[in-house]
């Protein structure tokens, strides 16, 4: 008669395992799902540049695809400013006027609109 028990899986030992434990688990499990930054190459990282000036200089909205330390991220900017010195993007969502800040090294794609 053995092999007629239902087994429960790990339904049986979450109430052995202390709140701390479950949470371990769960940020294990998002760090498995995490995607790593990649590198890019300085043929894009030219036209990234070059669609990034020229819409701060037309004032036209982009299309930015960006690393944002976990997954991959879009937004669609018009871009105010760029700074060599510290290597940053500052760019206005047209929709929402929320000012976003952007590291030219995260950035992977850039596509006009």
């Amino acid at each position: 008669m053995m092999g007629n028990m239902n087994d429960r899986g790990t339904i049986k030992w979450t109430s052995l395992m202390m709140p701390e434990h479950i949470e371990m688990l769960k940020e294990m499990w998002i760090e498995d799902k995490r995607i790593e930054k990649p590198v890019v190459d300085e043929q894009q990282i030219e036209e990234n540049s070059f669609a990034l000036q020229r819409s701060m200089a037309d004032g036209l909205t982009v299309k930015v695809k960006y690393h944002n330390g976990f997954d991959f991220s879009c937004a669609a900017i018009k871009v105010t400013d760029m700074n060599p010195s510290t290597k940053k993007v500052r760019g206005i969502d047209p929709k929402s006027k929320e000012v976003i800040y952007l590291l030219f090294e995260d950035i992977t794609e850039v596509h006009v609109l």
